[in-house]
């Protein structure tokens, strides 16, 4: 088969990486790439939000399957372009990415099939919201209703943060993503995350993994878009998963079913634990970044078998062949992030790190300079390892991390802490 990938990150690069291992891929396109995964994979440049291109795009090179990574493609429709084109692709239509595209429809949806998650209002105007704040009290979380790039969340613990995030989302902070407001229930206990493909009728699922979502060691300061990951989730034991299957992700699939937009592609619940309870934080259209890092590791070549089942509706007739084992990734990001940050500066030593099934450095925000791999991103580096522990393959990760020379970068020492 010929290979069309959408994106250009460490989410892609490991996708492309698990994709190109299985017999069945012919050729590979990635666009629009970045510079690890040219050195995989032919990469194209390509809007990848333009339907009409992608397909247009797929039609030329004898695309036979189209994986689209990012969430913004999937908002913007280009999943039903290639279907109505005949294409085959994975990821859901335009509408049923509204669980990620709003989050004020996937509250409704929770409403609507009872999946509990935390309480919440919404508002189109800062004073009520304001007003509402007041009323509630701290801690509590403002979130923009549209993509924000998964930084239009802010976890309010007093009400003058909260009441600053309020004037930042109505004051265009994140754009249009920030026209309307959802404000949550502080929610506590532990956080992890499911993933589970959908073919419109069968779940499957096919992993679970906890990120760090703070900047700094000990899960303190800002929230960035994930500074590291490992799988499988401990907290997420198999009794908690089954109470998640039947609680939250089936009767979500059936009231989507229900609404006329099934939903086929990988579901991605963000999960709060809290004395065996899971709740839904959040769900994503797409697979987690770097969550996937860390599933495409531990699932190898079967990974493109099992999206082209659900792709096609055969789940009902597919598994999922886990080894016992684990695997970690490293966000190397830029200093800055995720704040404002220099772009541009020089990594070495990549190439001198021995790659195979159980050692990665993905790359996120790369580019080829001159013959240098240079940084293009804010996270820019995911250095990843699989091992028959967690321990294990920690080790092997942060061994690799200290064979990169970046002087330009910097990472957080203790991902997996939760866990270990």
């Amino acid at each position: 088969m010929n290979i069309l990938i959408l994106g250009s990150g460490g989410r892609e690069h490991s996708l492309a990486w698990a994709v190109l291992q299985n017999p069945k891929c012919d050729r590979l396109i990635v666009a629009p790439g970045n510079a690890g995964i040219a050195q995989i994979a032919d990469c194209a440049a390509l809007d990848i939000e333009n339907g009409g291109a992608v397909v247009g795009f797929a039609e030329e090179n004898a695309i036979d399957f189209v994986i689209v990574g990012p969430e913004a493609p999937l908002a913007s429709g280009v999943a039903d372009r290639l279907r109505e084109a005949g294409v085959l692709v994975f990821g859901p239509s335009a509408e049923a990415a509204q669980l990620e595209a709003s989050k004020s429809f996937t509250k409704e949806v929770c409403d609507a099939s009872a999946a509990p998650t935390a309480a919440y209002a919404r508002f189109t105007e800062a004073d009520p919201a304001k007003a509402y704040i007041r009323e509630q009290g701290a801690p509590i979380v403002v979130k923009a209703d549209g993509l924000a790039a998964g930084k239009g969340v802010i976890v309010a613990m007093d009400e003058q943060t909260a009441m600053e995030a309020i004037d930042d989302m109505f004051g265009g902070a994140f754009g249009g993503a920030g026209a309307e407001v959802v404000i949550e229930e502080f929610m506590e206990g532990e956080e992890a995350s499911l993933f589970v493909l959908c073919d419109g009728e069968e779940i499957l699922s096919i992993g679970t993994a906890q990120d760090h979502k703070r900047v700094g060691e000990g899960d303190t300061g800002p929230n960035t878009g994930g500074m590291g990951a490992y799988s499988p989730a401990p907290v997420l034991s198999a009794e908690i998963e089954a109470r998640a299957m039947e609680d939250i992700i089936r009767p979500t699939m059936a009231e989507m079913k229900r609404r006329g937009m099934p939903f086929q592609g990988v579901l991605y619940a963000g999960l709060m634990i809290k004395d065996g309870q899971p709740r839904l934080v959040e769900y994503n259209v797409r697979f987690g970044d770097p969550e996937c890092q860390v599933l495409m590791m531990r699932l190898g070549a079967q990974a493109m078998d099992l999206m082209h089942a659900a792709a096609e509706g055969r789940l009902g007739e597919t598994q999922v062949n886990w080894a016992d084992d684990h695997a970690i990734t490293v966000v190397m990001a830029a200093y800055g992030y995720p704040g404002s940050y220099e772009k541009g500066t020089i990594i070495n030593g990549l190439y001198d790190i021995p790659e195979d099934s159980r050692n990665m450095v993905f790359h996120a925000g790369t580019k080829t300079v001159d013959g240098q791999t240079t940084a293009s991103g804010g996270r820019v580096l995911n250095v990843t390892a699989r091992g028959d522990t967690l321990q294990q393959a920690r080790d092997r990760a942060y061994a690799m991390v200290d064979g990169i020379d970046w002087p330009g970068g910097f990472y957080r020492r203790d991902i997996g802490w939760r866990a270990l």
